[in-house]
């Protein structure tokens, strides 16, 4: 097993490389899409059926927009304290058993949704679904760092986050219709069940490489051929203080802390945004928030693609990757006009926030590989989950100090269009903001050692 392990593989692509030593790794990918998929859909329930938690809690207008942006903080809070203790509690628990934990207990939080009788059970459904969900990306990232080398993380990553995506499709195609046939609370029970059929593929499938039976020779071979592969595979876990100290975790925390909170505020406003703009209502609202997602799936592939295809041509990883994040820093400003073109035609609008979501999905597709890239295998799920909390702690700030002030304060005047121009300027200077600061905390490539 071991006969291969210097083997160089960076001219070969993947389709011969797939065909010489079979593609297991990307079954796994599938598995990780899948639960991406679920996670996503779980948590954008709750866009779809606000019109229905008004009038089943009694909310007037005003207190549409302050319960929901309570609640969407409290989700936020859950989920950025949530991520810290998920990477730590995955690294310790390994891989299998800590995903099929988060994913068991996120599907409850997400049917018990359907059983909330007011605001404040609501609340507390959004709460434990938030801490829960947060197990999600530690234990895909390190996942992912277990069984790819260094060349194909960011296009692993780039295809299960793309999950995200789906899962936000999914949600305007279903949910207002089993909302509408069945009523809001089948909506958060059918999704959460879909949690609980992952789980039977994930025991079926799932064991790290050195212990999968299925897995070849050569593809293990070739999923450990990164020069930098450690010797001897470190299984103890790191202190939160001890990562904390390395520069490299705080460039993964402040870029998360930036840019996280722009997805969150696609994700969980861009419905309101098309309603109060565009005048949407129910089924209208399908078709221009799956468009937007639609487009997002092809820039998380993309954006994985891209380093990939440089390193295999000869670029180095780390210079690969910081070269097509700023490619996709850049490709969200013109968002910034997005009002201005929806009021040539609405679609123009929705053509550029997707050409944003995009370039956030390939954004994310190599931000989290940084942390594979920089730190040893042992320690990728706390440090996802160090950022995952700051990137949480973004999303708590923005809503408090922009979105819930801004928001409230042009809806009491009627001119609620401005609130969101203000907001596209933010999402458009978010990203160029995040790689300067990244670079500037490591502008050259330097592996932990732990």
């Amino acid at each position: 097993m071991n006969e291969l392990k210097e083997l160089e593989v960076s001219t070969t692509t993947v389709t011969s490389i797939n065909e010489k030593i079979g593609s297991y790794r990307w079954t796994i990918c599938s598995l990780i899409f899948f639960a991406t998929t679920i996670n996503y859909l779980d948590r954008a329930v709750m866009s779809y059926v606000k019109p229905y938690l008004a009038t089943a809690f009694g909310w007037n207008p005003i207190e549409e927009v302050t319960n929901y942006s309570n609640i969407e903080v409290a989700f936020k809070l859950a989920y950025a304290i949530g991520m810290l203790f998920a990477g730590r509690i995955i690294d310790k628990l390994g891989t299998r058993i800590g995903y099929a934990l988060a994913t068991c207990l996120w599907s409850i939080s997400a049917v018990l949704h359907g059983f909330a009788t007011g605001t404040m059970g609501f609340g507390i459904a959004r709460l434990f679904l938030g801490v829960t969900e947060a197990g999600n990306f530690p234990a895909a990232i390190k996942a992912t760092a277990e069984w790819f080398p260094k060349k194909e993380r960011a296009l692993a990553t780039g295809i299960f986050n793309s999950g995200s995506n789906i899962g936000a499709i999914i949600a305007p195609l279903s949910v207002p219709w089993i909302a509408h046939t069945y009523g809001w609370q089948w909506a958060f029970i059918i999704t959460g069940a879909l949690g609980f059929v992952w789980l039977i593929l994930w025991f079926i499938y799932y064991e790290i490489p050195a212990k999968q039976q299925r897995l070849s020779d050569a593809e293990y071979d070739y999923i450990h051929s990164d020069k930098q592969t450690e010797s001897v595979e470190k299984t103890e876990s790191v202190s939160w203080i001890k990562l904390l100290g390395f520069k490299q975790t705080w460039a993964f925390a402040l870029g998360k802390l930036i840019t996280d909170p722009i997805w969150w505020f696609y994700l969980f406003w861009l419905p309101d945004f098309l309603s109060k703009q565009y005048h949407l209502s129910g089924d209208e609202l399908i078709l221009p928030s799956a468009v937007v997602y639609i487009i997002s799936s092809f820039g998380s592939i993309g954006g994985g693609w891209l380093p990939m295809r440089l390193i295999n041509n000869g670029w180095m990883v780390f210079k690969a990757r910081k070269t097509s994040m700023l490619i996709y820093a850049i490709l969200v400003i013109p968002i910034v006009f997005a009002q201005l073109l929806g009021d040539i035609n609405m679609w123009l609008a929705v053509m550029v926030i997707g050409l944003a979501t995009a370039a956030h999905q390939a954004w994310s597709a190599n931000i989290f590989s940084t942390v594979s890239d920089m730190f040893p295998k042992n320690a990728t799920g706390s440090v996802t989950g160090i950022g995952g909390m700051f990137g949480g702690l973004g999303g708590i700030l923005l809503t408090l100090l922009v979105q819930k002030r801004l928001f409230v304060y042009y809806e009491s005047i009627n001119q609620i269009q401005t609130g969101y121009y203000i907001m596209f300027i933010i999402c458009g200077a978010a990203y160029l903001t995040g790689w300067l600061i990244m670079h500037l905390l490591v502008p050259k490539m330097k592996p932990v050692t732990l």
